[in-house]
């Protein structure tokens, strides 16, 4: 609102005053700090369809709720969130698998991120069949394609296991006349789902630490040509700003550890034993089965 001129000394005080209220507004409210010295509000990023990765985005959720934290679980691809991690747009990752599939991503935004560390070394890319299908490796796939409808179900466009498939895997075994088709992680395990309860053969890009494994009769096809890549860890990395922000945190993550079994049973308990998209409750009970490791993880 214009105000009118009274006074040079009376203007002046008015523009002083008006300039520490623009600043205020400049500046925005002071983000709110806990206790332990980390901002209170927290915004992990967590990639479509990877379920190891939206596992341990829940649980690390319900623990630092419970803490008094404000989190906001962000659903992604992983360029947008990397490049997003990469300006402070989002805190935290928990899903970066190194040194093969994300790779690329690192390489161009690594030094504007903090790696945390891994927190499971046992992550392997796979290409997965029913179990009694009648081929047992990728070598033998191109011959016996007709077996599998000449298709080859993939995930997401963007996704690391989606390039190392088809700059490794498909040209190391010949594969380039099986139909590869990229989607959805939920549209893939769709298929796979069908065709197993049909008993019939289908062939899909899949990983390991996954629950498939335990919900469907499914086997990896052997790789000799090693294109799949060699077991890799699943790592958390930070925006540049995380360890300034999160220093109690940052410090949780870096000690952070869960073996394949654990993750598996984690896994086990939000996809298939609970019902709907709300996984809430099965984290809250099963961080309650297994309490004692859960309490360790910030202590």
């Amino acid at each position: 609102m214009k105000k009118h001129h009274l006074t040079r000394t009376l203007s002046v005080g008015v523009a002083a005053g008006l300039g520490l209220v623009l600043a205020g507004c400049a500046g925005g409210v002071p983000a709110a700090t806990l206790d332990n010295g980390d901002r209170e509000s927290l915004k992990i990023a967590v990639f479509n369809g990877w379920d190891e990765g939206i596992a341990a985005s829940e649980l690390w959720k319900a623990i630092l709720e419970d803490k008094g934290y404000d989190v906001e679980l962000a659903y992604a691809d992983p360029a947008p969130v990397y490049q997003g991690l990469s300006d402070d747009d989002y805190d935290v990752v928990l899903d970066t698998w190194l040194p093969i599939t994300h790779a690329d991503y690192i390489d161009e935004y690594g030094d504007e991120m903090v790696d945390l560390g891994a927190w499971n070394e046992d992550a392997k890319l796979t290409i997965a069949v029913n179990e009694d299908a009648p081929v047992d490796s990728l070598a033998d796939l191109a011959e016996n394609a007709d077996l599998f409808d000449g298709r080859l179900v993939g995930i997401e466009p963007g996704s690391g296991l989606n390039r190392v498939t088809q700059d490794e895997v498909i040209p190391a075994y010949g594969l380039e006349d099986m139909e590869y088709l990229t989607s959805s992680t939920p549209a893939m395990l769709a298929e796979l789902s069908a065709a197993t309860d049909a008993g019939e053969n289908v062939a899909v890009t899949l990983w390991r630490p996954h629950w498939a494994y335990d919900a469907f009769p499914i086997k990896d096809l052997e790789d000799p040509d090693g294109a799949l890549g060699d077991a890799e860890g699943i790592h958390s990395f930070g925006g540049k700003s995380f360890e300034e922000n999160f220093p109690t945190l940052s410090g949780w993550l870096k000690d952070f550890a869960m073996d394949t079994d654990t993750l598996a049973s984690l896994e086990n308990a939000m996809f298939n034993e609970a019902e709907g998209s709300d996984y809430g409750p099965a984290v809250q009970k099963w961080i309650a089965e297994n309490q004692e490791w859960v309490d360790s993880l910030t202590s």
